[in-house]
């Protein structure tokens, strides 16, 4: 097999090669660094100190929340972890959507069904498979499908003070769905405590900080325009605000595959956010957000696709979709002690999210169909410390109401009928509680173990469900009962610069409204039908690490392993509806994720930095083949038989390696990045039968070059700018419905007030 560009690092660690010495370079970097004798080993502020003297060569840590629901340095949490900051996301990376925020993450693909969707795989899961919050706030309801979907294109990366990742299971602290892993958005604040509480102008309305951001792209024939504002309304009270205005033309691809017609959207995006001090260490938080997707077109299904390598185009001659999020919370944050807590933050939030699809079928029938989701949630979180360690304790429940519909017209325009229901159930309800209690223990001088359980409850009730065989109007119900637990631990070594970490974690996902009751296309030619009886999904994963830090460099190697039992999979009826096969789903996967990821950085001299993530993942999982029932004049019930595949759009072995330049205390800075992937063609039979969106015999590897830089002028403008794809090469994120950008020109202007 030909192995592409990244078949130089599979072989590195024989150092023959450029690759492959970049990263003995970064590795040999960290783990040759002198170490004290005992007595003499610098501080971590000795050391923090050291870093700022020689200049900003190594990207100072921030604080994480999400691993452990309280703030820790990565480099203490038995946990795979990033963090990117509002500047990363803005002045480096210079990013698009949220979603594409997380390509340059090690362990990350970004999958794109079209320009307006992007869907992250971690650890070979996506869709209902990772959770994703906002500000401690589920995204995730009974609506969301298997698979690669939009949803996280909702959230505007632009209003995001910080986006944090945590690779893996989170089921003890987040519940259902938190198996590959847990992302979550913490949006930009309002004032701070401290400035809430009397100090010396703060009385009366005033903007305490703002900014203006413009952002262009040649490629993306796009315009983004940002605005942030933050003051105070009194010596208590705070504001922020954020908005955008986006507006992406259709894409120019690379290789000169040229302009790809359809793939244009517009975006708009608010946020307000207001800060109340109760007391000196009591606040309430009130916010709201809303989100509009208008004309997102899925090309790939349609006539205006674009065949590459093979792929099949669509027949379609209209799919568009779009979207919409509203989110209203109000958050208390307690920090005075009680007799059983020391502090306690409590939620109660209304979340709205509306899809409505218009399509043009091949014989210019037309059917529009659409779901709104409201999801009330409410939770509280306690923390207490003891003698027996730190306690992390809660209660929250999630209930949606789901309304559905889909209505068909002739080509004349005329209504013909109203189904039943739409994508989903119509008329219905689906709850989410869980109750869960941590523990970060101590034992001895060194070991820190962090143990959790969690007990969980999913019931479902959906009155308005078409039955695919009578065409007849039925009732959907289920509940389910969960627990799981979770046991890591951090082990620092001798030198104290070297932590191993790792441990067992149980994850689940309870069967949700898109399980029992889709009614809707899935993947190429295929159309899912209702499956009521469903039992949930259960994951065991066991994960190892080792961690090195010192002054100038650091590197971290992780590799896990995840048990898949009961997977919900689709099974083929051999039946063929509105031109579609059909499929339905059952309990009957089986199989396993496994994989490694590696992370370095390492600083050289005063002014030079080098970084680099290596990712492999692989897994298996039974799939059901044949039919469940026989096409004939008398059906015949017949076992579907289960195969041992490949799991869907396995992320490619995948490398991203790069250099920066920024001298010391120079508000300048220039920076490289490279990304490999290799070819992927470990192919389920799904992702076989995915001719829309992958090329026969899997999709090519490919090299992708980006240079990039900013300016920080006098502390208010800020200038960057960035040519990506630089050799103009043509490529396509595996499983994904359009290929990315040819080169393309970034370039962003900011101005701080």
């Amino acid at each position: 097999m030909d192995l592409g560009p990244i078949e130089e690092i599979k072989v590195m660690m024989g150092g023959k090669t450029v690759l492959g010495s970049l990263l003995l370079v970064l590795s040999s970097s960290a783990l040759a660094q002198p170490v004290p004798p005992a007595g003499d080993e610098p501080s971590d502020a000795e050391e923090t100190a050291a870093v700022h003297d020689e200049g900003r060569l190594v990207v100072q840590e921030t604080l994480v929340v999400t691993a452990t629901s309280h703030e820790e340095a990565p480099a203490e949490l038995p946990f795979l972890t990033e963090s990117l900051t509002a500047t990363e996301l803005r002045s480096t990376s210079l990013v698009r959507t949220l979603p594409e925020a997380l390509g340059e993450v090690g362990g990350i693909m970004v999958q794109k069904t079209s320009h307006g969707q992007g869907s992250p795989y971690l650890r070979g899961f996506t869709g209902f498979r990772t959770v994703f919050l906002i500000d401690g706030i589920r995204l995730n309801n009974s609506v969301l499908r298997e698979g690669p979907n939009q949803y996280w294109n909702t959230v505007d990366a632009y209003g995001v003070d910080r986006l944090e990742v945590v690779h893996g299971p989170g089921s003890v602290l987040y519940g259902s769905d938190a198996i590959g892993g847990t992302v979550q958005a913490l949006t930009r604040q309002a004032l701070t405590r401290q400035t809430l509480t009397g100090e010396p102008g703060s009385k009366g309305v005033s903007l305490a900080a703002g900014s203006v951001l413009y952002r262009y792209a040649s490629a993306e024939r796009s315009s983004l325009g940002h605005l942030d504002l933050a003051g105070s309304l009194g010596p208590k009270w705070s504001y922020s605000f954020s908005g955008s205005i986006k507006d992406f033309g259709d894409l120019e691809a690379g290789g000169g595959q040229g302009r790809l017609p359809r793939t244009g959207y517009d975006e708009w995006d608010l946020s307000f956010k207001l800060r109340y001090a109760l007391a000196p260490d009591t606040e309430l938080v009130a916010a709201y957000q809303q989100v509009s997707v208008d004309d997102a077109w899925r090309t790939h299904r349609t006539i205006f696709g674009r065949s590459w390598r093979g792929t099949t185009v669509g027949n379609e001659k209209q799919r568009i979709l779009d979207q919409g999020r509203t989110l209203a919370y109000l958050q208390l944050h307690h920090d005075r002690p009680g007799p059983f807590w020391d502090a306690l933050t409590a939620s109660l939030s209304l979340h709205r999210q509306e899809e409505d699809r218009d399509r043009i079928r091949a014989d210019d029938q037309r059917d529009l169909q659409g779901f709104d989701v409201a999801t009330l949630g409410a939770w509280v979180r306690f923390e207490k410390a003891s003698r027996f360690g730190l306690w992390t304790y809660g209660v929250e429940t999630y209930r949606d109401h789901v309304d559905s519909f889909r209505q068909r017209f002739a080509a004349t325009g005329q209504l013909t009928g109203t189904d039943i229901q739409g994508p989903v159930a119509d008329d219905a309800s689906y709850r989410l509680s869980g109750v869960y209690i941590q523990n970060e223990l101590p034992m001895g001088k060194r070991l820190r173990w962090i143990l959790g359980a969690r007990y969980s409850r999913a019931e479902a009730d959906a009155a308005a469900v078409e039955d695919p065989l009578t065409g007849d109007q039925i009732r959907v119900v289920g509940d389910w009962d969960q627990v799981v637990g979770s046991a890591r631990f951090m082990l620092p070594l001798a030198s104290g610069r070297w932590r191993l970490f790792g441990g067992l974690s149980q994850a689940f996902r309870a069967p949700n409204l898109s399980d029992l009751t889709r009614f809707d296309s899935a993947r190429s030619q295929e159309i899912e039908t209702p499956s009521p009886g469903l039992e949930p999904e259960n994951f065991l994963s066991y994960e190892l690490g080792v961690r090195v830090e010192t002054a100038r460099s650091s590197v971290e190697l992780v590799a896990f392993h995840t048990e898949i039992d009961d997977m919900i999979v689709r099974v083929p009826t051999g039946a063929i509806i509105d031109g579609d096969f059909e499929v339905t789903k059952a309990n009957g996967g089986d199989g396993f994720s496994r994989g490694w990821d590696l992370k370095a950085r390492t600083r050289w001299g005063r002014h030079l930095s080098a970084f680099g993530t290596l990712s492999w993942v692989n897994g298996e999982v039974d799939q059901f083949q044949g039919s469940a029932v026989a096409l004939s004049d008398s059906p015949v019930t017949v076992s579907p038989v289960t195969v041992r595949e490949p799991l869907d759009r396995l992320m490619p072995f995948t490398a991203h390696l790069g250099m920066r330049w920024q001298p010391a205390a120079k508000p300048y800075w220039v920076e490289v990045l490279a990304t490999l992937a290799d070819r992927q063609d470990r192919l389920s039979s799904r992702d076989l039968a995915d001719t829309d969106r992958i090329p026969p015999g899997g999709t090519p590897g490919y090299t992708s070059w980006t240079l990039r830089g900013g300016w920080e002028i006098q502390q208010r403008w800020v200038i960057s700018a960035a040519l990506a794809n630089l050799t103009d090469e043509e490529f396509r994120i595996h499983g994904s419905g359009l290929n990315e950008p040819g080169r393309n020109l970034v370039v962003s202007l900011q101005r701080r007030f």
